[in-house]
């Protein structure tokens, strides 16, 4: 028989609604805590059980609804924040008025809720989609909204759920999101009688620093302004990443949201300065104006559509690159993690772990060698290789000759200076003076403030070369390659249009192409550096993202990009100063010197730290001074 076209019941309507709202407990989270955010609520506390599968429970101190507004609440496509129906600015985290008919129809929904004008709060359930009440009850101003046995009515949804604990971190990652979103708002959490955060009212870089693990001081603080867009928030160094993008936290106009632009130029930004696998920890805040975003592109609301794509991109690739454009100099150094040497030893006489030494037998005492047990890994900086540039707190020596042993040369080693020194102005040095090379392959110094600090040699001076061979990239000074035979790449015609539409540019860098035909490109001639490379291959890759993200220019593509960069971090590392290479004190210091000047330096090209500090509180703890 011929189908008959029909109306749906509404029902069944509401489940298939639900199932674009609320496809997992932390959806449904979301969907509640963003409604008690709109309603002005300063307090928050919420509570899942079994992953929210169970029971969600989230109170607010909101304004409250009275029973009719109760009522409309549940029905779909009502709500209070389209006051003039106008979907081009929208301000509030939710707008679609779908949310709690949604749960409702799949859920056993309970609400409370009072404002500050009723003498009593009113209470409303909504079972599998059957509504009872409102009724009389006792609460307090505000609005308790409590879930039970979610997707209860549409068991085959419940089947793929994943287990508590899967579902459980989702829902974790929703609260710090909202968390992050709103600082000036309490926020408490509990997940099966475990308290994961309690969290007061802060300022954002307090509130950034507690719900992504890292100490405050070691946050860079990010804001900048393009016509009228702005970008604020704050993001790690190279040396705080993770093993995945858990740590990267984004709000357009106070909105949580997940946009694979806002990932892609991240990712961008954070390329020349982390190792390839891992991901950076940030919260970034984009606003623009309502008009040159769209918010209506899904029900679950965390995908965004822009004006301007291309914009948007490149403004936070710019912004974020700058931020992490610092010089050693102005910071971001590893603190060092010297837990291992801090396990003492059994017995004096044991040779602790991480060292190069063992204390030695003297009669019937033991004691360290005359030259402080540091052997032949140390060489010692005379006073003959150079005199030190500036004072250092907490230094009372003066430069001496570490070559010779003995009580008496551990005396004048020891010997103070002067009570009323000559003071004069010296440069700002923030990586400090080299009083050491151990193993002709680290720079020990000690900074102004009297930490001490360790460099690679061979990193170091690896990102200083890296830096210079980049300048020369970015002002397209990349020498051509001419090939004896131009080689003709076959591509799809939307490719060789792509690629073709950035020829200028790829003749920046020397890949010359040009038209030869419908879908195809002739190549003249290749970068420098990639000659003897698959030039096709590397054609098609780079056509291939441009296709996908045709805003994206071809220097910001990995294909290209990438292969550049590790092109140039292989010609930083042929041509840097090697490990085991003996220094002198003039050429420690001037490599010291440019770390400071020079952007990016404080991690190698492949990502690697270039230098670490160790601070009072590390050697304290180490030496057992504080837990």
């Amino acid at each position: 028989m011929r189908p008959v076209i029909r109306r749906l019941s509404n029902h069944v309507v509401d489940l298939i609604a639900a199932g674009e709202v609320v496809e997992r407990p932390a959806a449904a989270l979301k969907e509640l805590v963003e409604n008690a955010l709109d309603a002005g609520a300063t307090r928050l506390e919420v509570t899942l059980r079994g992953g929210g599968c169970e029971l969600i429970e989230v109170i607010d101190n909101g304004r409250g609804m009275e029973a009719d507004e109760l009522l409309l609440a549940v029905e779909r496509h009502c709500t209070s924040k389209l006051p003039d129906d106008d979907l081009t600015a929208i301000k509030t985290l939710g707008f679609r008025g779908e949310a709690l008919p949604s749960i409702g129809a799949s859920a056993r929904l309970f609400l409370t809720s009072r404002t500050e004008t009723s003498e009593t709060a009113w209470e409303l359930s909504v079972q599998g989609g059957a509504v009872e009440g409102p009724i009389p009850a006792a609460g307090a101003v505000g609005t308790r909204v409590v879930v039970r046995d979610l997707f209860f009515a549409t068991p085959a949804r419940r089947k793929f759920l994943k287990t508590a604990r899967v579902e459980g971190s989702h829902a974790e990652a929703v609260m710090r999101r909202v968390a992050l979103s709103a600082p000036d708002c309490a926020i408490s959490f509990i997940m099966d009688g475990r308290e994961v955060f309690n969290l007061p009212p802060q300022d954002m870089q307090t509130r950034v620093a507690t719900i992504l693990g890292v100490p405050a001081d070691g946050l860079l603080a990010l804001d900048e302004q393009r016509g009228a867009m702005r970008l604020t928030g704050y993001v790690c160094g190279p040396g705080e990443t993770r093993r995945t993008g858990n740590g990267q936290f984004m709000l357009v106009n106070h909105r949580p949201v997940v946009d694979p632009i806002l990932r892609t130029a991240v990712r961008v930004a954070y390329r020349p300065v982390i190792e390839k696998g891992r991901f950076p920890v940030l919260l970034l805040h984009l606003q623009l104006p309502l008009d040159r975003v769209d918010v209506n592109v899904h029900p679950a609301k965390t995908e965004l559509r822009f004006a301007d794509e291309a914009e948007v991109r490149g403004f936070v690739i710019g912004a974020v690159g700058r931020a992490l454009a610092r010089s050693a100099g102005e910071g971001g150094g590893i603190q060092a993690d010297l837990g291992i040497i801090g396990r003492r030893a059994s017995s004096i006489g044991q040779k602790v772990p991480g060292t190069s030494y063992s204390y030695m037998h003297t009669g019937a005492s033991k004691v360290p060698p005359a030259d402080f047990g540091f052997g032949t890994s140390v060489r010692r900086l005379s006073s003959s290789s150079g005199s030190m540039k500036m004072p250092v707190a907490g230094l009372a020596e003066n430069q001496r000759d570490y070559g010779s042993s003995g009580r008496a040369a551990a005396a004048d080693v020891f010997q103070t200076v002067p009570a009323d020194p000559v003071e004069t102005e010296q440069p700002v040095q923030p990586l400090g003076v080299p009083i050491a090379q151990i193993h002709a392959t680290y720079i020990l110094s000690i900074a102004p403030d009297g930490d001490l600090i360790l460099t690679d040699q061979h990193a170091a001076h690896e990102r200083l070369t890296h830096e210079r061979l980049r300048a020369r990239f970015e002002e397209g000074a990349v020498r051509a390659q001419a090939l004896l035979m131009p080689e003709v790449v076959d591509l799809p015609h939307e490719s060789a249009e792509a690629l073709l539409h950035c020829a200028e540019e790829l003749a920046g860098f020397g890949l010359e192409i040009e038209s030869f035909g419908s879908g195809s490109v002739l190549v003249r001639s290749i970068p420098a550096p990639l000659s003897g490379g698959d030039v096709a291959g590397l054609l098609r890759d780079v056509a291939e993202e441009l296709v996908q993200m045709p805003d994206l220019s071809a220097r910001q593509t990995d294909s290209l990009d990438g292969r550049f960069e590790a092109i140039m971090a292989r010609m930083a590392c042929h041509g840097s100063i090697r490990a085991g290479r003996l220094l002198k004190q003039e050429e420690m210091d001037a490599l010291l010197r440019g770390m400071e000047q020079h952007p990016r330096a404080n991690t190698c090209p492949h990502g690697r730290p270039t230098w670490l500090k160790l601070d009072k509180d590390g050697l304290e703890k180490l030496f057992g001074r504080t837990k």
